[in-house]
């Protein structure tokens, strides 16, 4: 097989696999994609120049993976398509070119796996795990739909997370899925023995989700006496969002959503994202800032999403905020986003670069301090978390002061009715799993939904839909094995389950040498 041959069928293979992520979820398809892949990679080493060809084969599947999973970005750029909608083409191909680099390095890399066909087995999960920890934080990081967020509609499936993480779900998924391809290769001790890879490939699942289903609690969990929310769900189009001729009526309707009946009953309301686009914490924004505080119920707290700017005088610069609002107009906290959006938030190299960020207004937002646990009286401390800081595994809770819950503000109107927002949140229902941490998340559009700490959504709201959701928070677990210890656990797993083939294999071999032939 020529190698344009074998890149074209690995990146058919690639976008056949995106159909696996959420919503469509289609996980039988991952051995057929993954098996196919393994094959196309081990056929490299029969070729000439193979280091070269493995790159090529894990690229392109890369590529279709990702250019595919992330088609929705596309909506982002139809929101003002004449002004940016030259730059669909360029966005998604450079998504798929640039995303795929990842998976080419790990089955570059894979290649220097001993000879032995379990052991290259175990080394192409290991090398695919150390290749999607390294996309999580290269050029700030993008760990969008690594393979572990297949599992996030399963929460049986999913309570791995707590001990290994999605980067340890991505391993067991890599293993799982390649394992009949490798046992084709003899992996499992027998020439062509796809039937030993396949159950191999239910051995790994079933202990997977026996595991998990253990874990699960029966019941639902224990709510917290002190936190009594209600989640404001506006379904404003993005096109609408910033209307000089709409701003107040938009904040308007934040508001009577938020005062529906059983308003007085709740002790936290949420906004989404930028539910504010009127700045709220200057003195020269009183007027929106008491209009908002009209949402926070009698003794509690309104959290609302909401731009900040410099007082006059000051040179100009924008944050993406967090603010709480008491009913009397006070300010509880202010909370900054830190890991801001590359071109959505601000333009790297914004010098030299002809084009403006997605968002409204021409100048770049300015990134925050970073992760911190916000206090306010009567409420249980939270992490403040805006649009996509929650897709980040092990970097959503300040260890030096765990909070008791995940708050999530986003304004997901940029992505439509696509599969973006599910995306979205399965990996915050994830991040639940991996700290043991309920979620409570408030978006735009959709999908808003509070999830318990085994990252069951407990209430939700449809994609594109308008209301409220009311909902007791979920009472937080104690801190899993992956919150004390983050990404180093599914690192190091994959490296020992590595070594451990290696060894394996090789005591194998001597043991068949040893055995006497007739």
């Amino acid at each position: 097989m020529t190698a344009r041959r074998a890149a074209a069928l690995a990146a058919l293979a690639g976008v056949a696999a995106a159909a696996a992520l959420p919503p469509l979820s289609a996980l039988p398809l991952l051995p057929l994609c993954l098996s196919g892949l393994y094959l196309l990679w081990a056929a490299a080493d029969a070729r000439p120049r193979p280091a070269r060809r493995r790159f090529l084969v894990g690229w392109a599947f890369g590529a279709g993976y990702f250019a595919a999973g992330l088609y929705w970005v596309a909506e982002a750029f139809l929101v003002d398509a004449a002004t940016y909608g030259w730059m669909i083409p360029f966005a998604l191909g450079g998504l798929g070119v640039g995303l795929g680099l990842f998976p080419g390095a790990a089955l570059w890399l894979a290649g220097f796996a001993p000879a032995r066909p379990l052991a290259r087995w175990a080394g192409f999960a290991a090398a695919w795990v150390l290749a999607e920890w390294l996309r999580g934080w290269v050029l700030t990081g993008f760990p969008w739909n690594a393979l572990g967020i297949v599992w996030a509609p399963l929460p049986a499936f999913a309570q791995a997370a707590a001990a290994i993480g999605m980067y340890g779900l991505s391993w067991l998924v890599a293993l799982a899925a390649t394992a009949p391809a490798a046992g084709r290769l003899a992996a499992f001790g027998a020439a062509r023995g796809v039937l030993r890879g396949c159950g191999v490939l239910a051995l790994i699942v079933a202990v997977q989700g026996l595991a998990g289903w253990a874990r699960l609690p029966a019941g639902p969990a224990p709510a917290h006496a002190h936190a009594a929310l209600r989640l404001v769900q506006p379904n404003i189009p993005q096109t609408e969002k910033w209307r000089s001729a709409l701003r107040r009526e938009n904040l308007l309707q934040h508001v009577l959503l938020s005062r529906r009946p059983g308003w007085e009953s709740r002790t936290l309301v949420v906004w989404p994202e930028t539910a504010s686009t009127f700045p709220l914490d200057l003195p020269q924004d009183a007027l929106a800032r008491n209009l908002a505080a009209q949402a926070a119920p009698p003794g509690g707290w309104l959290i609302a999403g909401a731009p900040r700017r410099t007082p006059p005088g000051e040179p100009f610069r924008l944050w993406n905020s967090v603010i709480a609002l008491s009913a009397a107009g006070e300010i509880g906290d202010i909370h900054d986003k830190a890991h801001l959006v590359p071109f959505g938030e601000y333009v790297p190299g914004h010098g030299w670069l002809p084009i403006a960020k997605l968002a409204a207004g021409r100048v770049d937002y300015s990134p925050g301090p970073g992760l911190r646990t916000v206090h306010l009286s009567g409420a249980p401390p939270y992490s403040p978390l805006v649009c996509y800081e929650i897709v980040f595994p092990g970097a959503v809770a300040d260890p030096k002061d765990r909070p008791e819950w995940l708050l999530n503000v986003t304004n997901d109107a940029w992505f439509g009715l696509s599969a973006g927002p599910h995306q979205h949140l399965a990996a915050a229902a994830l991040r639940a799993v991996e700290e043991g941490l309920p979620v409570a998340r408030a978006a735009n559009t959709g999908i808003s939904a509070v999830i318990d700490p085994y990252g069951r959504i407990v209430a939700r709201l449809a994609l594109g839909s308008r209301g409220v959701i009311d909902a007791e928070l979920p009472r937080a677990l104690p801190e899993t094995p992956f919150s004390r210890l983050g990404n180093g656990v599914p690192l190091a797993l994959a490296a020992m389950g590595f070594l451990a083939a290696c060894l394996a294999a090789r005591y194998g071999l001597h043991r068949r040498r040893a055995t006497p032939t007739s």
